[in-house]
């Protein structure tokens, strides 16, 4: 008899709720249009886009004309830093950045720096936590931006978003926060956070892929990446997608609702995982610290053992995880949050991160525990004897 598939992969993506499938399927076919045309049909498809906008707005506690649709995540993170450094006074030209943001961030600091945009990267201490006296330290009359994340991807560690942004406000900066990962699992607010831009995704919240979005306070002065048409207001050209923006505002709606009642569930069950952890397996260390953090995010390091070794150990028993960001996979280096935090690279690539999701059970927490001890043991014979790995580690 096979074992049905525990997915506890849920940061890297989530899989589509029904009644988003469900919304979605007429705008395959014969409700299909272009929002752009002054037809009937078309009038009908902008109707749509901007219900979706709505939803999207209520879900964060903003306006409907300061959301702007984007293909992805990246996309809304590129459009807010390049979109507010292209438009920032001469006077105004740094950007500032936490060392542990998403790739999509850090790539396009890169990016920025070599164009001549003075970077600042703010660290982190060993708990994953932003340092707010070395944030502020950072702070001047010519900071453009500071962009920090509010929960990260790979430890789930919150960041106090909110305390950055009125330090940041104060000296005068604008302020992003890439809120991928914390959509639908914990309530935000836009106006409480005091960001001026926010990036969300669908597919972190049971939404389809290829829709997306980013917050853009009124006021706040922003440059277009794509040029053409006027569509999203002029701040992003391209004909809409229709039924990945229909998807997303249901989704978003589904994840209002959701915060009462389904992300607390997730929450206590990722607790529970993670006391187990500490308590039946040997040799194993929290990366960061239980609070405050996604509770459903639990990233832990094996002594003596290689995380990749440890998912495809898992993955063989039909146990989904991953070892840290689906966005940085294909690196072979070791994470760069986990190496921020202070690991030795030998203890990052000893990590593996379970991200669970609405569909998992209180059964797969038990199964995941019971079928995670052999699997180290037999690891570490493999690299030497267990006790020694363990030991060696500590």
């Amino acid at each position: 008899m096979s074992v049905h598939e525990i997915y506890a992969d849920h940061a890297a993506t989530t899989p589509v709720a029904t009644e988003v499938l469900d919304a979605m399927q007429p705008f395959f076919g014969p409700a299909f249009g272009n929002p752009s045309s002054v037809h009937r049909r078309g009038e009908a498809a902008r109707e749509a886009v901007e219900t979706a906008r709505d939803r999207v707005a209520d879900l964060i506690g903003a306006a409907p004309e300061e959301i702007v649709f984007t293909a992805s995540g990246s996309e809304a993170n590129n459009l807010a830093l390049k979109g507010v450094l292209a438009g920032a006074s001469s006077e105004r030209r740094r950007l500032v950045i936490s060392a542990i943001e998403h790739p999509s961030v850090l790539e396009t600091a890169r990016h920025l720096e070599s164009r001549g945009v003075p970077v600042t990267v703010v660290p982190v201490g060993e708990d994953g936590v932003v340092d707010l006296a070395r944030l502020e330290a950072a702070l001047g009359p010519d900071v453009a931006l500071v962009s920090v994340m509010l929960a990260n991807n790979e430890t789930g560690m919150l960041q106090p978003v909110a305390e950055i942004a009125a330090r940041a406000r104060a000296a005068g900066a604008r302020v992003h926060t890439d809120a991928v990962q914390a959509m639908g699992k914990i309530a935000v607010e836009v106006g409480a956070l005091g960001v001026d831009l926010l990036s969300l995704a669908g597919h972190k919240f049971h939404g389809p892929p290829g829709a997306a979005a980013l917050y853009v306070r009124r006021r706040t002065r922003l440059t277009p990446l794509v040029h053409g048409g006027h569509q999203e207001r002029s701040r992003r050209a391209g004909t809409e997608s229709l039924p990945a923006i229909v998807g997303l505002g249901v989704a978003a709606e589904r994840a209002a609702r959701g915060l009462a009642t389904e992300a607390p569930q997730v929450g206590r069950m990722g607790d529970r995982l993670l006391r187990g952890l500490l308590e039946r397996v040997p040799g194993v260390r929290l990366h960061g610290q239980a609070t405050p953090r996604l509770e459903s995010i639990v990233n832990v390091g094996f002594a003596g053992v290689d995380g990749e070794a440890v998912l495809h150990e898992l993955d063989l028993a039909n146990i989904t995880v991953s070892t840290g960001s689906a966005c940085s996979a294909a690196s072979p280096g070791p994470s760069h949050v986990l190496l921020a935090m202070g690991l030795s690279p030998e203890d990052a690539h000893a990590s593996v991160r379970f991200s669970l999701g609405e569909a998992n059970v209180e059964d797969d927490i038990e199964r995941i525990l019971q079928v995670l001890p052999p699997i180290l043991a037999r690891l570490r014979a493999l690299a030497g004897g267990p006790e020694g790995a363990v030991q060696r580690s500590a």
